[in-house]
Formats: C-alpha cells, sequence, structure tokens
C-alpha cells in the first residue's frame, strides 16, 4: 500500500465526493434504489479502490487480485460508481442502474458486469462467500486478501455468525471484513429494531482481531487496512463508523433515506450541496 500523501489525501476526498454525486443521479435517474446507505460508504470505496486494494481493472480476473465482497447488495450504487471510475467499464454507463436489460442490476451480479466478485441479495451471505474465497486462497497458497463490506444490521442474520465463527475457528488472517456501522435499517435504528451491542465483544469472542474507525476518515481507514495485513493469527473486522446519507445534509442519520424515492428537486438540492462541498476540498488545497 502506497503511502497516503497529502497530494492522495485530497484525490480521495474529491473522488469520495464525485461517487456521492454518481450515487445520487443514479437513483434519480432509476426511480428507486437505496440512498443513505451508498452516500455513508462513498469514502471507503474511494479508499479501497484507489488506495488499499491490489487489482487491475484491465485484468477484471487477474488471478492475484484482491477479491471484494459486497455482502449489502443494496448499496451497490456506490460499488458500481467506484468500478466505473477505475476502470473496470465506461462511466456513462452509470445511469443505466437498474433499467431492462442492464448490467447494473439492482442487486450485484458477478457474470453481469467486470469487477463484481459476488453476486448478493439476500442478506447475511457475503462474509460466508468471503470465508470461502479466503479459503481457496489458502489452500491454492496465493497471497490475495479477501475483503467483505458488510452492513450492521445484516449482523442480525444467524448466517453472518456462522461464517464468523467459521472464520476465528481457521484464523483467516487474509480475511478483512467491514462493518458499515451507521445504525440504520429500513424500519428504523438497529438498536430500536433488534439491537446489535455490544457489537465489538461478539465478534472478539468468535477470535477476530477488531477495530473501531471513523468511516470518513481516510487516514484511519487506511491505517486500519494495513494494521489488518500485520496480524497473523486471526480474521481482522473494521467496524467503521459512518454517518448515513454522509454529504447531504437533510438526509443524514435519517433512516427514512435508507431506500426512499426523491423528488427532482430534492435530488437537485443535493447535487448543489455536494458540489459546493467539491468547491471546499479543493479550496482546502490550493
Amino acid at each position: 500500500m502506497e503511502q497516503l500523501t497529502e497530494k492522495k489525501l485530497r484525490h480521495l476526498e474529491e473522488t469520495a465526493n464525485v461517487l456521492r454525486q454518481d450515487v445520487i443521479k443514479m437513483v434519480a435517474g432509476a426511480g428507486s434504489g437505496h440512498i443513505a446507505g451508498p452516500l455513508g460508504l462513498a469514502d471507503i470505496f474511494a479508499a479501497l479502490y484507489f488506495h488499499v486494494l491490489h487489482h487491475n481493472p484491465k485484468k477484471p480476473a487477474w488471478a492475484d487480485r484482491d477479491r471484494l465482497v459486497l455482502s449489502d447488495g443494496h448499496v451497490c450504487p456506490v460499488l458500481y460508481a467506484a468500478l466505473a471510475h477505475a476502470g473496470y467499464f465506461p462511466v456513462e454507463e452509470l445511469k443505466t442502474l437498474r433499467q431492462i436489460n442492464s448490467r447494473l442490476q439492482g442487486h450485484p451480479h458477478r457474470r453481469s458486469l467486470p469487477g463484481v466478485e459476488a453476486t448478493s441479495g439476500p442478506l447475511g451471505s457475503g462474509l460466508s462467500q468471503a470465508v470461502g474465497i479466503a479459503l481457496a486462497a489458502r489452500l491454492d497458497k496465493k497471497k490475495y486478501r479477501t475483503y467483505c463490506v458488510l452492513s450492521d444490521a445484516e449482523h442480525q442474520e444467524g448466517n453472518t455468525w456462522e461464517a464468523a465463527m467459521l472464520a476465528g475457528k481457521m484464523r483467516l488472517n487474509n480475511l478483512v471484513a467491514i462493518v458499515d456501522r451507521n445504525n440504520i435499517q429500513i424500519s428504523g435504528f438497529t438498536e430500536h429494531v433488534m439491537p446489535l451491542e455490544p457489537f465489538r465483544k461478539k465478534y472478539e469472542s468468535f477470535g477476530w482481531h477488531v477495530l473501531e474507525i471513523n468511516g470518513h476518515s481516510f487516514e484511519e481507514i487506511a491505517a486500519a487496512c494495513a494494521e489488518a495485513k500485520a496480524i497473523y493469527e486471526a480474521p481482522t473486522v473494521i467496524v467503521a463508523h459512518t454517518i448515513p446519507g454522509r454529504g447531504v445534509g437533510f438526509m443524514e442519520r435519517d433512516y427514512h433515506w435508507h431506500a426512499k424515492n426523491f423528488k427532482r428537486s430534492e435530488a437537485e438540492a443535493a447535487l448543489r450541496e455536494l458540489r459546493t462541498m467539491g468547491g471546499r476540498i479543493q479550496a482546502e488545497y490550493q
């Protein structure tokens, strides 16, 4: 992983802002989709695809690439935006989200789009897929790492904890889970619907190395991923505390925006706010 210089930090901040704008355009154009989660994850996906992952967009099937499994497939607009800007497919194709015959389905499909490592839809299955990929790497004596992005609410699914137990038992030190701890789900706040705390202690009890970070700090994201590489005796879970709807004031921390169609005027207001933020980012580095 290269050094996180001031120039690289600016690039990541600008990229995350572009990803957020694309998410707004994609979901508004489709007339449906999830919005708060993708906005909250933009910094993490910018960091992963433009700083952390060992990958080659020109060779998406490269055997030694790092794998990223998106477990909560409904946040795929941010994955698609990151893949497009990384060079896996044309950025113009983002406007086809959820359209008939589009490669950009409402949940990612592995065989439809380059760069998509796993088909996702049913919540709670992504970590199991990631565990299988990490085990395969060990058996094949490969050095690639497997990253799995999960929502916090899908930890209400028992399958997730079965995978966590197996990963801990097998001491899969080539596996990194990144949990989007944004505290919301479609019907309310996680701690009201089905409490997850004490979240950290649960993972620790299954033998995981646990890190908690600000999911909007590129320095903390990069440092956590670097530390995970230095852990040899256990898988690592990064609990990334994020703000759902990040960057758009009227969406932030409001669980109603988990999945909500929004008016053209709301989309335009969101884009204006993000463009203003982009201008501030550029001004800070001048």
